[in-house]
């Protein structure tokens, strides 16, 4: 593909650093390496219509980083090898295709898709013009990272379903999407309880939660139940605890929705889950709305989350920043559910 000047920078490499793996038997911290001198993702094929590439300057990390590759059968079919790890990312603009929202030189922020081959744990990616929007005003890089796939995805489950005035329920919410979804159901109007252990309470308070519960201290769905408070949604972060949603209809307005942020397989869930679905409301089946929460790359969305972070009304939280070498170290505090917001990693030192 032939390039001029304002779609393309004079000093892009042909190979950049990366961290790959190519058989994952065991956990991503051990079978993933650092390559350096992994080819650009434009090296396999040129810019499609709307796509960039991106110097990634930071990058953070989601479950499904690990998840998915260590999956036995999908980690080994479903994503060419040698993959990079890691969705989210802000950086900069080098080079752009055909009908792109963005020109050379911005910074930027988004995700990729779980299933491609160049992740941003590398030096440089090919963003897609769905996901791949300006990075707001006032924050850092690092920030920035983070609104990819939590900001993006608490946004499109709160924003189509609550009002100002509605009461959200927020099952976890001191972790990536927890934080996100507190200030973003604050700045939509509505009055937020969440629940958190003692240690983040805190966070959650200052975050804009206006009751926060500790679950270690408590029997959260009893407690709810005893309350005269009804809900009109709830976002579920954690989906660990069952009778959370089997208790909800003594707690939530007939109709109200219950929505899954991301899952532990395991055949109890399965189980559990069949009966939500698949059982009727009169063989006592699932009494709510129930449906799992996605984040669907959208321009629009990601422009509608800049603008909160813009605006002041969200502000990312950032756990800890990694440097590039410690990527493992990164992968198994992440796996601890610990994290306060965000593990980010910062691609980039040298600038």
């Amino acid at each position: 593909m032939t390039h001029t000047s304002d779609t393309t920078t004079t000093d892009i490499p042909k190979t950049m650093r990366a961290w790959q793996w190519s058989t994952c038997n065991t956990t991503i911290e051990e079978a993933i390496q650092i390559n350096e001198s992994a080819p650009l993702p434009t090296m396999k094929r040129p810019l499609a219509y709307g796509e960039s590439l991106i110097q990634v300057h930071a990058a953070a990390l989601n479950p499904v980083d690990f998840k998915l590759p260590e999956l036995p059968v999908v980690g080994r079919m479903a994503i060419s090898k040698p993959a990079t790890p890691g969705l989210d990312f802000a950086g900069k603009i080098v080079q752009v295709g055909p009908d792109c929202n963005v020109k050379v030189g911005q910074m930027v922020f988004g995700k990729l898709e779980p299933k491609q081959q160049f992740g941003t744990l590398g030096e440089y990616i090919i963003g897609s013009k769905a996901g791949t929007a300006p990075m707001p005003e006032g924050i850092s890089v690092e920030e920035a990272a983070t609104l990819g796939v939590c900001a993006l995805v608490t946004y499109q489950c709160l924003a189509p379903n609550v009002k100002a005035g509605d009461r959200v329920l927020i099952n976890g919410g001191s972790g990536g999407t927890g934080t996100f979804a507190i200030q973003i159901a604050k700045a939509l109007g509505c009055f937020v309880t969440t629940t958190c252990s003692a240690a983040n309470i805190q966070l959650c308070q200052d975050l804009g939660a206006d009751e926060v519960i500790d679950y270690r201290a408590n029997d959260v769905p009893s407690r709810l139940s005893n309350s005269p408070q009804q809900y009109d949604f709830i976002l579920d972060n954690v989906g660990s605890l069952f009778s959370l949603y089997w208790k909800s209809p003594l707690f939530t307005k007939p109709g109200a929705k219950y929505v899954q942020i991301g899952a532990q397989p395991s055949l109890p869930f399965i189980y559990d889950l069949a009966f939500r679905f698949v059982v009727p409301t009169w063989l006592k089946g699932g009494q709510r709305p129930f449906s799992f929460g996605m984040a669907a790359s959208n321009f629009d969305d990601f422009t509608k989350v800049a603008q909160l972070v813009a605006e002041g009304n969200v502000k990312p939280v950032v756990d800890e920043v990694f440097a590039f070498e410690d990527v493992p170290r990164a992968y198994q505090k992440l796996r601890t559910g610990r994290a306060k917001g965000k593990i980010v990693v910062k691609i980039a030192s040298n600038l």
